[in-house]
């Protein structure tokens, strides 16, 4: 491509920012992480949950838990409010951080004294509300309990402690331990374990049957998984923190699922099959109390079965089978939905070579497709059965945005409900009435407004980050603009571009490009809608006279499954080459310094700047890998081989595009930075790393952060990260 054609490609965004002007104020790094921080966050409305007696929904807002209009928005109720909240008689400061309400509305599930395990997990103390009654009781007392969850009736409340399931009926207050194996780092009852919850998106692994009368759960037998020891410092002496960590090609937890009678204490295991490698991460109760469903995948993730378990005899039948010559993507799957009917369910594929909504009748018989065209169905976010309609959104406007739509469970008149560019998402109330619909893009953070599921006009609006955009009116801030470049082997890749402030196209100046990569299969980072965090870093760098560029290569999200899965079994090669390509492509534009582009990126994209900066050591001038893996030997199980296989299957597959196999290329000056509490991508990466660039004889700089995990943050963390980070890209390019 030439410089010319690039130009003409750039397709210029329409931004709400104001223009710039002689008073506005330049951003800072203490405006992001420091002693302004908070300046740029926006508001939005959050933890909200719909009651189904009349037009009103549920907020948490300063230990308030408040009832609200849903046509007025006014205040209706106060259910609970901490400051005046009293167990048994006594008056107790209860901070709330989360709640639930019971089916029917008449208790609450008060959630206080969190404390976070892994990404998704977490333990805390339960209390139980009576809105009647008014009383606060507390929902265990031998110990933090991990998942606390109402049955259907609201009559009992089901939880996880010390990796064991407890029930605890709420009239008597008994409480019944429905497992009794439970084991530290051996046998986890009704939660992940340390893979499932990163990579299969998931911690609770229990489920309450529709009747209340049966709890179905995930047994995980970790006992053969070999250890990750990790130390923690601080003392006289370190600590050692050790947990289960299955890495590409060893052993993982063998699964089973157990279903109990919860007043009997009656358990059956599921009849998953005679194979014992395989993957059990889902489990969902059908419209039937008597049925259960199980999806299981196995080791290589290329085979998905959904099985019907009776859960009365945990006899098993395989209703439908997915399958790939690549992968199939188990969150792919997860808008499965049980229809009252109970003849039905919907259950979305790529088997197209896009995702899809399909209706399928409950012995596994294809009914109907309900969607259709390349692009790519998002999710769906609600069905309602008494209009026989669909709402989803979608990808069918572009691959940068994502539409809400809703189509008749027939497949037929399908309409797209909103019109802005940018990614709606939406939330929709019991009985599909109301819904609210959330709207950002690149321009604009995040509005929330009330809409009827009868028209497109918004009732009202509940927030629209006015006070944020007053004070984003205060600063110098230049937009993202989104154009396509092309990758090596010659296809359109979406990109945007940050330039400086008082840019000049006409090449009377050059520019230093910073280019920023993730790069990881199924990922964006090139998508229209508001960035709240780094590209206010980048604003900083634009201020300073750089370009920041971002692109999507090969391997990532929202173009379908060709272009996703075009990495498998080769992870870091073609993406490194498109990386490349885009730098040349960059260099270019009459605009851009040849001499002067650089690239950073966080975890995979660590690993992918760290394989630019050896791969393409002449491309490259600079590079910062923030928590890479660079070497996909020390990676997960789930994750590696869903794209690897096991190493014992593709070796050259890890090896060939590993940045420790090419340390001795690296040129440029380089910045590798870890948290040594990292329990995802594990400090051993850096290590390993810096390892072959000493035995190379390479000079280069690294970083480590006592005790931090893959997201490095704490105190005055990120403020000292982002730093050294500016510092860097200043000095070196």
């Amino acid at each position: 491509m030439t410089a010319r054609q690039f130009l003409i490609r750039i397709l210029f965004f329409l931004v709400a920012f104001p223009a710039i002007g002689q008073t506005r104020k330049n951003i800072s790094l203490d405006d992001i992480w420091g002693r302004n921080q908070g300046v740029f966050s926006q508001r939005t409305v959050e933890a909200v949950n719909w009651m189904k007696a009349g037009g009103f929904y549920t907020t948490l807002d300063g230990g308030k838990i408040v009832k609200f209009s849903i046509t007025t928005g006014a205040p209706v109720e106060t259910l609970f409010d901490a400051q005046n909240a009293t167990v048994s008689g006594t008056a107790k400061r209860v901070s709330v951080e989360g709640y639930q309400l019971s089916a029917d509305e008449r208790k609450m599930l008060i959630t206080t004294q969190e404390e976070p395990i892994y990404r998704r997990s977490s333990k805390a103390d339960f209390y139980v509300y009576d809105l009647n009654s008014a009383r606060l009781t507390q929902l265990s007392k031998g110990g933090k309990q991990q998942y606390a969850t109402f049955s259907p009736d609201g009559k009992r409340v089901a939880f996880m402690r010390d990796n064991n399931l407890f029930v605890v009926d709420l009239a008597t207050k008994q409480e019944t331990k429905l497992t009794t194996d439970g084991k530290l780092n051996a046998i986890i009852n009704g939660g992940a374990d340390w893979v499932y919850e990163e990579e299969f998106s998931m911690a609770r692994a229990f489920e309450w049957s529709p009747d209340s009368k049966r709890l179905a759960w995930i047994r995980f037998d970790e006992s053969r998984v070999p250890e990750y020891d990790m130390q923690l410092w601080g003392g006289l002496y370190p600590v050692e923190y050790r947990f289960k960590y299955p890495k590409a090609g060893e052993a993982n937890s063998r699964v089973s699922v157990w279903v109990a009678d919860v007043l009997t204490g009656k358990k059956v295991q599921a009849q998953t099959g005679a194979e014992t490698d395989i993957y059990l991460p889902r489990i969902q109760w059908t419209k039937n109390p008597d049925l259960l469903s199980i999806r299981r995948m196995n080791r290589f993730q290329n085979k998905l079965d959904l099985l019907h378990v009776n859960a009365a005899t945990g006899q098993a039948t395989t209703v439908l089978t997915e399958t790939s010559p690549t992968y199939v993507d188990l969150e792919f799957t997860d808008d499965l939905t049980y229809l009252n009917d109970g003849k039905s369910f919907l259950w979305s594929s790529e088997r197209s070579g896009y995702r899809h909504l399909y209706l399928y009748g409950m012995n596994g018989q294809l009914i109907r497709s309900i969607t259709t065209g390349n692009f790519e169905v998002s999710s769906v976010s609600g069905v309602d059965e008494t209009s026989g309609t669909i709402f989803f959104t979608s990808t069918e406007t572009s691959p940068l945005e994502r539409h809400l739509y809703r189509v008749g469970v027939n497949g037929q008149n399908k309409q797209k409900l909103t019109t802005l560019p940018g990614t709606y998402t939406a939330n929709f109330s019991p009985d599909f009435t109301y819904y609210l619909l959330y709207h950002t893009s690149a321009s604009a953070p995040v509005r929330v407004s009330l809409r009827d599921t009868k028209t497109t006009s918004d009732l009202r609006v509940l927030e629209a980050n006015d006070a944020l955009k007053g004070r984003l009116a205060t600063y110098t801030i230049t937009p993202k603009q989104f154009f396509q470049t092309k990758a090596a082997d010659g296809s359109p890749l979406n990109a945007w571009m940050i330039r400086p402030t008082n840019f000049d196209s006409t090449g009377a100046k050059k520019y230093p490009v910073l280019m920023f990569v993730y790069g990881g299969p199924g990922s964006q980072t090139v998508k229209n809608d508001w960035d709240s965090r780094d590209f206010f870093w980048y604003q900083t760098l634009a201020q300073k006279g750089y370009i920041i560029v971002s692109v999507d290569g090969r391997g990532t999200g929202a173009r379908g499954a060709a272009f996703r899965t075009a990495t498998y079994a080769q992870l870091g090669k073609l993406e490194t080459e498109d990386q490349i390509a885009a730098a040349r492509n960059l260099k270019t534009l009459p605009y851009v310094d040849p001499a002067r582009v650089g690239i950073w990126g966080w975890s995979y994209g660590g690993y992918m700047s760290a394989l630019c900066m050896t791969l393409g050591a002449d491309v490259f001038k600079a590079g910062v890998s923030v928590a890479p893996v660079t070497n996909w030997r020390f990676y997960d199980t789930i994750y590696t081989e869903r794209y690897l296989k096991r190493p014992q299957d593709n070796a050259a597959g890890y090896d060939d595009n590993s940045p420790v196999t090419h340390a001795a290329k690296l040129r440029g000056p380089f910045l590798l930075v870890h948290g040594t509490g990292d329990d995802n991508v594990h400090f051993q990466n850096s290590i390993a790393f810096e390892d072959a660039l000493i035995a190379a004889g390479k000079q280069f700089q690294s970083f480590y952060y006592p005790n931090r995990n893959h997201g490095i943050y704490g105190g005055n963390t990120r403020l000292h990260l982002y730093q050294m980070l500016t510092d860097f890209v200043e000095k070196n390019l």
